[in-house]
C-alpha cells in the first residue's frame, strides 16, 4: 500500500538513520559556529512538531552569553554533587567520571520552554490531561534534535538543573517552564553507542520485553507475527 506523498526507500532509511544515530552529545563538541540557516531550520523543524489543541507552547531562549552560561554551569555543578550523594561505592566513583554537560564547552546553548498559560484556559484536547503541553514541547525537542542530527549536529540535554534558579536566570516570566537546556554544535564524531551504555551505567532493554498485547500482563506470543520479526531483526547499538 503506498501514497501519493510516500517517501522513498532513501528518504526513509534517512529518517531511521537519524533516529537510530542521534546522540546525547557532552564531551565531542567543535568550537565551530553555527550558521544562522542552520539553526533556523532547526528551530523550524522544532516549530513543526505537534502539540495538542495546536497550543505551540514552546518558545526558543538562543543564549550565547558566557555569563549566562557560566551561571547555568554553577547551578549545574551544585546540582550535579547533590546528585552524586545518591550513589556510593563504585557506582558513585563511576558517576563523577561521567561528563554529563556541554555548557561552555559548545558554541550554543538554547533552552526550549514551556508557556503553561498558551492557548487559554481551555486547550482544546487538555482538559482531562493537563500536562498535555510539556509533552507537545518535548516532542519540539525531539525534532529539533534528530533534524540537528541530519545537519550533523550535535545536542546534549542537561537535565541537572534547578528549574527554579534556572527560570532566574533566563527571566522568565511566571507561568512559563524552562523545560529543556540544550548543547547545541558540530561534533568530532557521533559516538557508535549512547555514552552511558558505552561507559557501562545501562544497557539498552529489549524491545520484545516491553510490547504487551491487549493489556500489560499479555505477551505476543511466539507465533504472533511481530514476535517473530523481533526475534529476526537486526540488533541495533
Amino acid at each position: 500500500m503506498s501514497a501519493d506523498n510516500a517517501f522513498t526507500d532513501e528518504e526513509r532509511s534517512g529518517l531511521y538513520r537519524a533516529i537510530f544515530e542521534r546522540r546525547d552529545v557532552r564531551s565531542q563538541f567543535l568550537p565551530d559556529p553555527v550558521p544562522p540557516d542552520v539553526l533556523g531550520r532547526l528551530l523550524e523543524a522544532a516549530h513543526h512538531a505537534p502539540s495538542v489543541g495546536f497550543m505551540q507552547p514552546w518558545d526558543f531562549l538562543v543564549i550565547e552569553s558566557r555569563e549566562v552560561r557560566q551561571r547555568v554551569l554553577d547551578n549545574f555543578d551544585q546540582e550535579n554533587q547533590r546528585a552524586a550523594d545518591n550513589y556510593t561505592g563504585e557506582r558513585e566513583s563511576t558517576y563523577r567520571s561521567l561528563k554529563l554537560q556541554g555548557i561552555l564547552d559548545s558554541p550554543l546553548n538554547l533552552c526550549i520552554t514551556c508557556d503553561r498559560r498558551r492557548g487559554g484556559s481551555n486547550v482544546l484536547g487538555r482538559n482531562s490531561i493537563v500536562e498535555t503541553d510539556l509533552f507537545s514541547t518535548c516532542l519540539a525537542v525531539q525534532n529539533l534534535w534528530l533534524a540537528a542530527r541530519a545537519e550533523g549536529i550535535g545536542v546534549g540535554w542537561v537535565s541537572i538543573l534547578d528549574q527554579d534558579k534556572l527560570a532566574q536566570v533566563l527571566e522568565l516570566p511566571e507561568g512559563v517552564y524552562p523545560l529543556a537546556y540544550l548543547c547545541i554544535g558540530y561534533v568530532s564524531e557521533f559516538l557508535d553507542q549512547p555514552e552511558l551504555q558505552a561507559k557501562g551505567w545501562r544497557s539498552r532493554l529489549p524491545l520484545d520485553e516491553l510490547v504487551h498485547r491487549d493489556r500489560w500482563s499479555g505477551t505476543l506470543g511466539s507465533e504472533h507475527p511481530l514476535a517473530e520479526w523481533l526475534a529476526e531483526r537486526p540488533e541495533r547499538k
